[in-house]
Order: C-alpha cells, then structure tokens, then sequence
C-alpha cells in the first residue's frame, strides 16, 4: 500500500507545481475532509460510509486500491492536458524574451522595415555585436556589390548586441551571408510574413486563455482528490495497525492504537520509555537482539521498525520543496 502515499505525494507536489509562483501557500489548500492534515489525523474516525466494517478486510483494501489506481489515471491525464498546455505556452514566452538570435519577432518588427513583394530586392536581418557596430556601418555596403546603399536600420537593441535591415539584391544573398559570418555578422533566417506573426500573437493569446481556463477546475480537482487519496492513506494506516497487531498478539483483539508526536531531541527518549513498557510483549525484539536478516512471520516492515510493540510511521512532509 506504499503507492497510496507515493499519489497523495504527486498530489501534493503537483498542486505546488500548478499554483508555481504561489507554491508556498500550496499546504494550506490542500486539506483532508475540509480540516488541515494534522487536525484530521489526530481526530480520525474510520468513516463507515466510505469503508463500511461489514465487508471483508480484502473488499475495503481492494476498494481503496481502485479507488486509488482511478485518482492515479485521472491525474496523469489531467496533468498531461495541462502541461502541454503550459509547456508551449511556456515555449513562446521564453522565443520572446531570449537571445536577439532566436527569440520570436512578431512584436518587434514593422512591415515598414522591409523591402516586400519586389522581384529583385529582399531585406535581411543581421545580428551585430555591440563591439561591432562600427565595423558594421563601415562594411556591410561592401560585403556584397549588390547592397543597397544606406539600406541599414536598427530595430532592436539588448546587452549583447542590436538586430539591423539591410536590403540586397536576391540574387546576393548567398554571398552576403558568407561574407557577414566572416565579419561575425550574424544573418538570421527570417522573412517578413504578417500572417506567420499574427498566428504566432494568436498562438499566446490562445495557449495563455486555455491555460487560464483549466487552471481553476484543475485546482479544484486536485484539492478533492488529494482529500480522498489522504484519507484513504490514513485508513490504510488503520488497516496495518490493526492486522499487524492481530498477526503479533493474536485473538481476541486487545489493544490501543495511539497518536505520538515527539520532537527530533525526544525521539530517543520515547523509544526507551515504550520499550520499557511493553518490553514483556517481545522480549526478543526489545533486547535489540533480533538478526537484522531475519525475516519476521506475518510483517511487512523493515527490521529497523521492528519492535516490542506495533509502529508505524506517518510522514506529514508532503513537499520536496523547502
């Protein structure tokens, strides 16, 4: 039943990963039957109508599992919808802010800037380092004798260098590239389309809505399920404390199950304190002297956890985060 845990932890850190900036208050929303997980686990009922006590303990863990398995398949593709969503937007904001040598022009150049439908001329841009810039306005008429004389214009500037037109003769182009990279001049390969950057605007204004639309249901969903999957961890957890106790002590049923919170610096102390107690229930396992290789009949915890009494841990750190 460890998967039950590894869900209600992609729950949790996906919610964070989809709040993003607002991650922080991510624990705050996620809630366990509308209280906080803490409160949930030390008031916990086993729910009846949930899981009700007349079926077989295999019926109640086999309804958990599907229960479980169903939350699993609707998150991965919940999140595959989304992500992709988020993934293309993502990959258009960042073509908008990048390097003047790949990021996306749609709001930056002007059909003026451009020499367009002519039979022999086109315009090209060219990316010039800051440190060229003279080199640039001295040369580029000569990089090519088919340039067009004081064609040159600069039509964005970053840290590390502008974007300028130049207009040549078609014909030149092949030539002037060649020439331009041997100056470090830079040609990008870019033609002046208006439709191609009015779909690109349309292409972020569309992923940014769609993006926005899914993000509340798909909160809401999380915050549901993530409910459900904890709840179900937590009567999971009821589930072990009573079979394990039954598999060690026997019949009739004669225990209590109890909540401990220690801090790091009692841990030690209180593991002293309970071995003291119930010592006389395991002798072997509370002199520490079981074999570390041993198996143990009729448990499914690791030999570190092994001791007089029935322990279980609950970890309530649900991010990776800090």
């Amino acid at each position: 039943m460890g998967e039950t845990w590894h869900i209600v932890k992609k729950l949790a850190q996906y919610t964070a990963d989809v709040m993003e900036d607002t991650k922080d208050k991510a624990q705050e929303n996620l809630l366990a039957n509308g209280v906080d997980l803490q409160r949930y686990l030390t008031y916990f009922q086993w729910d009846m109508a949930k899981y009700p006590i007349k079926q077989s303990l295999h019926n109640i863990t086999e309804v958990i599992t599907k229960q479980i398995s169903q939350i699993d398949a609707d998150l991965k593709s919940r999140s595959v919808t989304y992500n992709n969503i988020k993934g293309n937007l993502q990959n258009l904001e960042r073509k908008a802010v990048g390097s003047l040598l790949t990021r996306t022009l749609a709001d930056i150049v002007n059909k003026d800037d451009f020499v367009l439908d002519s039979e022999y001329l086109t315009t090209l841009l060219a990316f010039v380092p800051k440190s060229n810039y003279n080199n640039w306005q001295r040369t580029y008429e000569s990089l090519s004798v088919m340039v067009v004389p004081r064609s040159t214009k600069m039509i964005i500037e970053d840290a590390e260098g502008a974007l300028f037109t130049v207009t040549l003769f078609k014909k030149a182009v092949d030539e002037f590239k060649v020439k331009a990279r041997e100056n470090k001049f830079i040609v990008r390969e870019f033609y002046y389309s208006e439709e191609k950057l009015d779909a690109e605007k349309e292409e972020l204004t569309r992923l940014s809505a769609d993006k926005k639309q899914q993000y509340g249901p798909l909160l809401r969903w999380l915050k549901v399920n993530f409910s459900e999957a904890y709840i179900a961890w937590i009567h999971i957890k009821a589930l072990r404390v009573f079979v394990e106790s039954v598999l060690r002590y026997g019949l009739p049923v004669n225990f209590q199950a109890m909540l401990l919170q220690p801090s790091k610096r009692t841990i030690k102390r209180l593991r002293d304190v309970l071995n003291a107690l119930f010592k006389h229930l395991d002798e072997v396992a509370a002199a520490s002297t079981v074999d570390a290789n041993m198996d143990i009949p009729g448990l499914n915890v690791s030999q570190q956890d092994y001791y007089a009494y029935v322990y279980f841990k609950i970890d309530i750190n649900l991010f990776d985060f800090k």
